[in-house]
């Protein structure tokens, strides 16, 4: 797949076969993600990959009612980094793991794989980020859910590049 073609046709999913990633591939994925430009190569981001274990305490710590969810994709990684004190620094990190966030999710697509960038609020709570071993020092991006697509959603409406694009002399 061309990589103009993954950008424009990447999209969210919400159903998804009962396979899992294949570990090998999910490695492959994660390791792309090494190569997300980041100031001063701090490698800030870190990834866990939720086994059963680890879905189950997430799901517990979520509730009856959001815990359900957590089940949508057959293969869940959870996305934080590490935060520093320095806000610049802080910033340009969050970023930077966002951007390897993001090249798990089009690397999966180009592989004809699903993906979903979810933010649940249990991340945000002591008992979530306890599930999941997450330390104080790490800020959390959210869960990326991957797997087979069960449908391709359509494509959500754009705005055009010029209202939101300006150029500068």
């Amino acid at each position: 797949m061309e990589l103009e073609e993954a950008i424009r046709n990447r999209r969210t999913h919400k159903a998804y076969g009962p396979e899992p990633v294949d570990p090998e591939v999910l490695a492959e994925l994660l390791d792309l993600a090494r190569w997300a430009p980041n100031h001063n190569l701090t490698n800030p981001w870190r990834f866990r990959v939720l086994g059963p274990g680890a879905l189950d305490r997430l799901e517990r710590a979520a509730g009856p009612e959001a815990g359900p969810k957590l089940r949508r994709a057959p293969t869940l990684v959870a996305v934080s980094v590490l935060t520093s004190p320095d806000p610049v620094a802080a910033a340009e990190d969050r970023d930077a793991s966002a951007i390897a966030a993001y090249i798990v999710l089009l690397a999966a697509h180009g592989r004809g794989l699903a993906g979903y960038w979810r933010t649940p609020a249990v991340l945000r709570e002591p008992a979530g980020r306890e599930a999941l071993r997450i330390d104080e020092g790490e800020l959390v991006l959210g869960l990326l859910h991957l797997g087979t697509p069960r449908h391709e959603p359509r494509a959500p409406r754009r705005a055009p590049a010029q209202d939101v694009v300006t150029w500068l002399d």
